[in-house]
């Protein structure tokens, strides 16, 4: 009878446990600024596709959510020490992560691309053409691992935290090229009439997910479900297009 009681007094408590946990809000965490994903406006205010689109995701799923500002570099490792529940910054899937983190099913996909000023004449397929010069990446992105993987023995690269800093280099000439998702290349450097894209973009990996801790697999569900949801019922489009001008959406 006491191992009975025990039992049951284990039983109630992790369900109070688990009560619990649906009631907290969800933290997720950005890396900020990564215009047009998330940023904040000049008034304070944090915005972006993936902001407003995770907003919509909570509404959803019924859940209050708060918003943590996380540095790239750390962005993982927070996720594993429970500082937040989910990321939702850009995170391409890679093998590598995926052997740490639970991802979603991907809610978005763009191509790379190099950017440089206009005065800029190389081709970028052409490794002895590329042969010395200096690219800007951020660090730890796909294009970061995609120009290492490629070009480490050809190219110079100097990696990022924000692309701000990418940009302050290149226009200062301490950079010859950048390579960063188009739409961010877009937002902050065809916006001016010096710089352009410098050869295709470059469709890379298996998309852009949602990522949760391994044991997490209840919420990655639940997560998929408004995902789908949100897809499915137009909003997903209608926050899309405020924007892009093209789809970006898997």
């Amino acid at each position: 009878m006491k191992k009975l009681l025990i039992a049951a007094g284990c039983i109630l408590a992790m369900m109070a446990g688990m009560a619990q946990a649906q009631d907290r809000p969800l933290r997720i965490a950005f890396d900020v600024p990564y215009e047009p994903f998330e940023y904040k406006t000049p008034d304070g205010e944090l915005t972006g596709f993936e902001v407003e689109l995770a907003r919509a995701m909570c509404e959803e799923m019924g859940r209050e959510c708060e918003f943590v500002i996380q540095a790239w570099d750390g962005i993982i490792p927070g996720l594993l020490a429970r500082k937040y529940d989910l990321i939702m910054s850009s995170m391409s899937i890679t093998e590598d992560r995926a052997k740490r983190v639970l991802f979603s099913e991907p809610y978005y996909i763009t191509p790379g691309a190099w950017f440089g000023k206009m005065k800029t004449k190389v081709d970028v397929t052409d490794m002895s053409a590329m042969e010395g010069k200096v690219v800007g990446v951020q660090r730890g992105t796909t294009m970061d691992n995609y120009v290492t993987e490629n070009m480490s023995d050809v190219v110079d690269i100097k990696r990022y935290t924000t692309a701000d800093d990418m940009v302050l280099d290149l226009e200062s000439d301490r950079l010859d090229l950048t390579f960063v998702d188009y739409p961010v290349g877009e937002e902050y450097f065809l916006s001016e009439d010096n710089y352009k894209v410098v050869g295709e973009p470059v469709k890379l990996g298996k998309g852009v997910a949602v990522a949760m801790r391994k044991r997490d697999t209840e919420l990655a569900e639940k997560i998929n479900a408004a995902l789908k949801t949100l897809k499915n019922d137009g909003t997903y489009d209608t926050i899309m297009d405020k924007y892009f001008d093209y789809n970006i959406k898997m």
